[in-house]
């Protein structure tokens, strides 16, 4: 909305001096996918889809046949204010997208053939920058907008590396337009959304960013997201339909999910038979019953969700839900923890929760291993040649060859995918782990403080609790996870066949252990890198200041931590001190 809109401002405006100016550049927000384009003197070298933030697929021939993305830059046109090394890297970032019409006469041909149509353009065109065969690609009219220079050529502001990115041979966005205020951002999305069902394309809003770049980087990134950018989006679009029944799914915690089955509705391009009731209080606030006509909508236009039900046209027939008292997968005892919402299995060897963590165990940002993905997993498990995660680094050839649909070769590709993965950095090895409350961020800080497995096994409840955002929830979790007999059984067989962890560098003493807290915008480091550079140095760090506190670390624009310090009399030192004091 315009008010979060407002807020967004605000809390940048808290990062910045007083005197300094914002202007935004706002861009139509394309829903395709998003590419990372690499020119050598000149040349297309490598084009890659996002992933996961660092690391992509490497699609560059389809990229090739697409064109609206030159295979060679025009460095002839670079305005002479824009300074360029001969053999400098080029990066330039932007959108794939399939036109409305394009689509259209896709799923024509598609039908023709007797062939399941695509549910939208931005998943036909994802689906044809991954086709193994870039004839293919290339035959289906692909097209590509810039939004942003990622190298640094000397412009100043956002706006100047669409300039450029054009000069350079790209097409960018018409429609995206300069604005001195947020009112004016707000007349530029009203604008667009007017000509949203005319444009040639789908969206689904407009992305604003602080114009100068300078201010932009200043900002720095909270996780993966940039500061000075913030997505200002459409209502999702909303449709109406009948609750067929309601189902519960055991994830691999244990946790029990109710999911109403839907008779299927066509919402946001998809058509949609599932959504997510999470848990038996949010079934209470709806009142939704079987047989119930809801409204759902797609929350970001992604994850289906019941926002509504609608008495008024019950017939009589429809029924409550009762939630189970039993496991619907092995039958055990459900248990609901005081204080919470969720219900459990209490069976921890249930097959449901034994699959989703072997799911979790191979995915992306855990151990990644490639070839293997849930549909594998579930045949490698009903043929008995896993049983948890530890018996996926036992497997030959001879093993996986019988299975439906494995020939000789696939088997050796997804055995040495196995083996491949093997070694592992300390923190994506405690997510994969599946502790409870334990994601990315978590399972790094947790790596970063112990340095190795076995002085996080060791570690208790009170000692977890000392690290900055772990608090007593989480830090109960891991100590009881690594408790657990089976647990420690686990990671015991794991190392034993072979999986090899990779630790990070040693956290030494040079900080005594001192407590840290950062305010303010870091003139070298980002406030992650801070933190990891205090911790690797034998620091803690703290997200509030208190009698506790050693130092408070600020930079330009300083928050209310620093008023606190100067109270409190907890010393104040500069980025410059800090790494002054990690270096010694």
């Amino acid at each position: 909305s315009h008010d979060e809109m407002l807020e967004w401002e605000k809390r940048v405006r808290k990062l910045l001096p007083d005197h300094a100016r914002l202007e935004y550049y706002a861009e139509v927000k394309m829903d395709g996918l998003a590419v990372a384009l690499v020119y050598r003197q000149g040349m297309l070298v490598v084009g890659a889809t996002r992933g996961n933030g660092i690391i992509g697929e490497n699609v560059t021939q389809n990229l090739r046949t697409i064109e609206s993305i030159p295979l060679r830059l025009s460095l002839d046109r670079l305005p002479k204010k824009y300074s360029l090394l001969s053999n400098k890297e080029i990066e330039i970032r932007g959108e794939v997208f399939m036109r409305r019409d394009v689509f259209e006469t896709l799923n024509v041909q598609q039908k023709k053939r007797g062939q399941a149509l695509f549910a939208n353009p931005r998943n036909a065109a994802a689906g044809s920058i991954r086709q193994l065969n870039p004839k293919i690609t290339a035959a289906r009219s692909l097209d590509f907008f810039a939004y942003d220079l990622v190298t640094d050529l000397g412009q100043r502001t956002h706006e100047e590396s669409h300039a450029i990115a054009q000069a350079l041979g790209f097409k960018s966005n018409p429609k995206n337009k300069d604005c001195s205020t947020l009112t004016e951002v707000k007349k530029y999305y009203e604008h667009v959304a007017k000509l949203r069902d005319r444009l040639p394309y789908q969206l689904d809003g407009i992305v604003v960013n602080v114009n100068d770049i300078q201010t932009y980087r200043r900002l720095g990134v909270v996780g993966k997201a940039p500061r000075g950018s913030i997505a200002y989006k459409y209502p999702a679009e909303q449709a109406t339909t009948i609750v067929e029944d309601i189902q519960v799914q055991v994830g691999r915690t244990g946790t029990l999910t109710p999911v109403a089955h839907l008779k299927p509705v066509q919402v946001a391009g998809t058509t949609v038979s599932r959504a997510t009731l999470h848990n038996e209080d949010e079934i209470a606030r709806l009142d939704v019953r079987i047989g119930d006509t809801v409204i759902i909508q797609k929350a970001g236009d992604i994850i289906p969700d019941i926002i509504q039900v609608l008495p008024k046209l019950r017939t009589g027939k429809e029924r409550n839900f009762v939630f189970p008292s039993q496991c619907p997968v092995c039958g055990s005892k459900v248990e609901r923890r005081s204080g919470e919402a969720a219900h459990y299995c209490t069976n921890q060897n249930c097959f449901a929760q034994t699959r989703e963590k072997l799911y979790h165990f191979v995915s992306k940002t855990a151990f990644d291993i490639d070839g293997l993905g849930p549909k594998i997993i579930d045949q490698l498990y009903e043929h008995e040649l896993i049983r948890d995660a530890a018996d996926l680094f036992t497997l030959t050839e001879g093993d996986v060859e019988p299975l439906e649909g494995f020939a000789e070769v696939a088997a050796k590709n997804l055995v040495t995918g196995i083996r491949r993965s093997r070694s592992i950095s300390l923190a994506r090895f405690v997510y994969a782990l599946g502790i409870r409350h334990v994601g990315e961020e978590t399972a790094n800080d947790l790596a970063v403080e112990f340095g190795s497995i076995g002085a996080l096994r060791s570690a208790d409840a009170e000692r977890l609790e000392k690290i900055s955002d772990v608090g007593i929830v989480v830090a109960k979790s891991v100590e009881e996870y690594f408790r657990e007999s089976a647990n420690k059984k686990l990671i015991d067989t794991l190392l034993a066949n072979g999986v090899k962890i990779i630790n990070p560098p040693k956290r030494q003493n040079k900080l005594g252990g001192a407590t840290f807290v950062l305010t303010g915008t870091l003139e070298n480091l980002t406030r992650d890198e801070a933190k990891e550079r205090i911790r690797l140095a034998g620091g803690d760090v703290s997200g509030s200041v208190s009698a506790k506190t050693d130092y408070v670390v600020a930079g330009d624009s300083p928050g209310s931590k620093l008023d606190t310090a100067k109270k409190l009399g907890v010393k104040v030192i500069s980025e410059k001190e800090l790494l002054g004091m990690i270096e010694k």
